[in-house]
């Protein structure tokens, strides 16, 4: 966002390629599981984190995923490959788009920020206005938080092992680490196991509209160090409070991409953003709707002051 690189890479486990995005006014997407390889990961926290690119623009963005996307012999997801760099200059057409804000079930509190849910409904009234049918709808999430902790935790248990010594960790981590230890076994497998059904429930919005428009975050920016002096499960809570939109599609890992959304704050400074997700390999239309409303907002033209 400050201009240093045109373009990077980030992973994203639970949104932290999105949420990031859509906090730094940039293009951000989550491409289908396994589109870029996670080598020398046959998969990277069982299966709910991939890496991906963030950029300026949607052209830009689409360049670096083709450029990094492809499989090394013994990935366990291998995606048939999409062409994502003619998606940008091609007309999406006639798209049927479900504005959703429903969030799905953690048993933590959440409130979308009303600025927030403002920013989203202006993008989907400029998608109306572009010739798209936007109505009100929302997934059938059921219990997907369900499937996602045990395979973060385990996932974070793994990788702690890596580290030369376990103190250089922040105690949160440690403390989450030891979770995923508790539920490697049983609950991991299951949590895997639940993962089709879950795609078929989630799924069926697909069957009435090509894409789905919601908040990537539920608030404006956090404040630096607002999470500095939390214990862990303050942290949680907060993380969730904050940014309980984008982790489902981690679950699923189905293509989901951030574009800038607007501004909290008369002075432009804090950006808000709003995310196209979509079903197996759809990472062609999410880049193509992307691109279609970059040339009608030209987000690009706004640049921090520095």
């Amino acid at each position: 966002a400050a201009g240093l690189v045109p373009a990077a890479l980030g992973s994203d486990g639970a949104g932290s390629v999105r949420i990031p995005a859509a906090w730094t006014h940039l293009i951000g997407i989550k491409p289908q599981r396994g589109r870029i390889s996670t080598w020398p990961d046959a998969e990277s926290f069982n299966g709910i984190t991939c890496n991906g690119p963030l950029a300026r623009t949607v052209a830009d963005a689409a360049l670096l995923l083709d450029a990094v996307s492809g499989n090394c012999e013994g990935d366990l997801h291998c995606p048939e490959p999409v062409d994502v760099l003619s998606a940008v200059g091609r007309d999406p057409g006639r798209l049927r788009i479900a504005l959703s804000f429903k969030t799905a079930f953690t048993g933590t509190p959440k409130r979308l920020d009303p600025l927030v849910r403002a920013s989203v409904v202006r993008l989907a009234e400029r998608l109306a206005a572009l010739g798209h049918e936007v109505v009100e709808a929302e997934p059938r999430y059921g219990l997907v938080g369900f499937s996602f902790l045990p395979r973060a935790t385990a996932g974070l248990f793994e990788w702690s092992g890596r580290v030369p010594d376990p103190l250089l960790l922040d105690i949160r981590t440690r403390h989450a680490a030891r979770n995923g230890r508790l539920l490697g076994g049983a609950a991991l497998r299951w949590a895997r196991s639940y993962e089709e059904p879950l795609r078929r429930r989630v799924g069926a919005i697909f069957q009435r509209f090509d894409v789905v428009l919601s908040p990537t975050t539920a608030t404006p920016p956090l404040r630096i160090g607002a999470m500095a002096a939390l214990s862990g499960w303050q942290t949680d809570r907060a993380m969730i409070a904050a940014c309980p939109y984008a982790w489902p599609w981690n679950v699923l890992g189905w293509p989901a991409m951030n574009v800038p959304a607007g501004f909290a704050d008369p002075e432009r400074t804090l950006p808000l953003g709003a995310q196209f997700l979509g079903p197996a390999n759809s990472e062609p239309v999410l880049i193509s709707l992307a691109a279609q409303l970059e040339a009608d907002q030209r987000w690009y033209e706004h640049r921090p002051s520095i």
